[in-house]
């Protein structure tokens, strides 16, 4: 019943879009930071390693911790979430996809209007002269020898365009996102447990707006009272068969 309504409700909309978090993620291999069981917080503190005070003080305790999360998303597809958002964005019934991943997936699988709302792995800006360098000619001698990215103009390091703990979020990226929360006719929320701020209030936002809301995520969030339709499975068998039944309809 729920699968359906999500269906009928998608296919009417005129105004889609989408909120992902990890969970769109972890089928593809990437690991989650949250989860009671396996997430990367339950290992690491989070302030030590990634955040901004910590990159300042010890970039390398930072790069160590991330070099693992860095190979694991060079070798990572999209899966079968990731398309279906793809295949509905080309039929022309989504909007956008305000992310909160890094790892570039959603663009991957064919997505065009990404939001990366927590920044993007695939550029470096200098912590020195503010320099941004694309990340692709730092990714292999950093995974095959630790070897820290340095700045080509004045040789300070370099830190990775991914948002860290105690760091603004890109402005200009966070007022889009809020804009296109507030005018949808409909918000899907895909594998978010809507629990990092101010991201977890874009849907509330929505629905304050009048938008509809549909959540796809194995557990529940804070604001499933006030969905129109709440999945708890995995997105990555969900979203598929809903991007089939409304695209062969």
């Amino acid at each position: 019943m729920s699968f359906q309504k999500a269906v009928e409700i998608l296919s009417r909309s005129k105004n889609t879009v989408v909120l992902t978090g990890a969970g769109i993620s972890t089928p593809s291999g990437i690991p989650d930071f949250r989860s009671n069981s396996d997430g990367l917080w339950n290992r690491y503190n989070p302030m030590e390693v990634a955040s901004l005070n910590a990159f300042r003080l010890r970039p390398e305790k930072f790069f160590d911790w991330i070099q693992p999360l860095v190979s694991k998303i060079i070798d990572a597809k999209p899966n079968p979430a990731h398309t279906a958002l793809a295949r509905l964005e080309k039929a022309g019934l989504i909007e956008a996809v305000i992310t909160q991943n890094i790892d570039g997936l959603h663009q991957r699988s064919g997505s065009k209007n990404v939001h990366e709302i927590h920044g993007s792995l695939n550029s470096l800006t200098c912590v020195s002269c503010y320099k941004k360098h694309q990340a692709l000619v730092y990714i292999q001698p950093f995974l095959d020898d630790g070897a820290l990215p340095k700045c080509t103009e004045c040789g300070a390091m370099l830190k990775p365009d991914a948002i860290l703990f105690g760091e603004q979020l890109p402005i200009a990226v966070w007022q889009k996102s809020k804009k296109v929360a507030q005018s949808c006719s409909v918000m899907l929320v895909a594998g978010s447990s809507l629990e990092v701020v101010p991201v977890a209030g874009l849907p509330m936002e929505a629905v304050r707006a009048g938008s509809k809301l549909i959540i796809v995520n194995h557990t529940s969030t804070y604001i499933d009272s006030r969905a129109d339709v709440v999945i708890n499975e995995d997105v990555a068998e969900v979203l598929p068969k809903i991007a089939d039944e409304i695209l062969q309809s």
